[in-house]
């Protein structure tokens, strides 16, 4: 599975959608999820939760570890995916769709999120 073009990647490994109407999906891309292994839960901030590009906003859990789950861009949380809470699987067998994480309404957004492209040369040696 190839990294969709139309998303940028942070190199904490998540993927960020176009805004539509300001709001962003985020998410972790298959490459995490590989990495990971079996997710077999999620933590998500909540629904009016400010977060912070690059900080720690979440946690997955999977049979091998535990990892920090880094936002992206700043901005506030304006829904979770309820359906990865419940079934966190879906983080391994559908990263770019059903497996999204959560909405930000983006208030800022770094410099340095990679193109597909640049996303895929940066994790070439890993």
């Amino acid at each position: 599975m190839s990294n969709p073009q139309e998303l940028r990647y942070s190199k904490e490994h998540e993927w960020l959608s176009a805004a539509e109407e300001g709001v962003s999906s985020i998410g972790i891309t298959k490459h995490a999820a590989d990495a990971l292994g079996d997710v077999v839960f999620v933590q998500l901030p909540e629904v009016g939760d400010a977060v912070t590009a690059g900080e720690p906003c979440g946690e997955l859990e999977s049979t091998k570890s535990v990892s920090d789950l880094y936002a992206p861009v700043s901005g506030e949380v304006t829904e979770i995916n309820q359906d990865v809470v419940d079934d966190p699987a879906l983080v391994n067998s559908a990263p770019f769709e059903g497996g999204w994480l959560f909405k930000v309404k983006v208030s800022e957004e770094p410099d340095d999120l990679l193109s597909a492209d640049e996303y895929a040369e940066f994790t070439a040696g890993s």
